[in-house]
């Protein structure tokens, strides 16, 4: 009995393991991809002349694309099946460890929607577009709102992958330190917080609050004040916890 319990504790470590290599690697792969489109396909783009851009988009980002939804897809189900082998193993009880690789997850769930109801389906627009466009077709009237609703969507996902990040290499490390463990009501606030900031986040990208034109929308064009205001959303969420969960 002992023997058969110790297997299967190992097997399940040994599953754990690989989830979690995983995991990494594949999300390696999503966030890479994602600071590749922002940070240089983006500039490189957009000093490209008209024909030599159309057979960028022709010949490179669908290729880019589908490794990047399918590392992004990858990555939440890893995560997922990571998330559960560990609440089997306990790995995520006591103090505030749970409520750490939740904001995580939240945080990585939302950014996968972006990419797959968003990025992806206006990036189909433009590349269509791109490829009438190489063919002597006209232009379609819908390519500029779709490529600038998928670089919202992408930029907002830039912002967001900062603070995911954090939550996720800080669980095991900082966050979700054993000495500490939040009461209910601390644990309600904090979460009501969270989501109301990322709700507000998401709908900024959407357009929902100001509009393909507004200044919240505007703010997300300038990949070097998306580079800023991701290290002060993650210096907010920071003190968040430490002022709610911490004290």
């Amino acid at each position: 009995m002992y023997v058969a319990s110790a297997l299967e504790l190992f097997t399940k470590i040994g599953i754990s393991w690989l989830l979690r290599y995983a995991h990494v690697v594949v999300g390696i792969a999503w966030i890479g991809l994602l600071y590749y489109f922002n940070f240089v396909q983006a500039q490189a783009f957009a000093k490209m002349e008209a024909p030599h851009r159309n057979g960028a988009i022709d010949q490179l980002v669908p290729r880019a694309l589908w490794y990047f939804r399918w590392a992004a897809a990858a990555t939440a189900v890893t995560g997922i099946l990571l998330y559960g082998i560990n609440q089997n193993l306990k790995q995520y009880e006591g103090g505030n460890t749970n409520h750490s690789i939740l904001t995580g997850m939240l945080i990585g769930l939302i950014m996968l929607t972006n990419v797959w109801m968003f990025i992806w389906p206006n990036q189909r627009i433009v590349i269509a577009n791109a490829r009438g466009l190489l063919a002597g077709k006209e232009a379609d009237p819908e390519a500029a709102t779709a490529g600038r609703r998928a670089l919202l969507a992408s930029r907002t996902n830039t912002f967001l992958s900062i603070t995911m990040l954090m939550f996720m290499t800080g669980t095991q490390h900082f966050f979700g330190s054993p000495h500490f463990d939040a009461n209910g009501g601390k644990v309600a606030i904090y979460w009501i917080i969270t989501i109301v900031v990322l709700a507000a986040i998401e709908a900024n990208a959407l357009g929902y609050v100001q509009g393909l034109q507004g200044p919240g929308t505007k703010l997300l064009e300038n990949y070097k004040l998306v580079i800023e205001a991701a290290v002060a959303l993650s210096v907010v969420f920071y003190l968040l916890w430490e002022i709610i969960l911490r004290a």
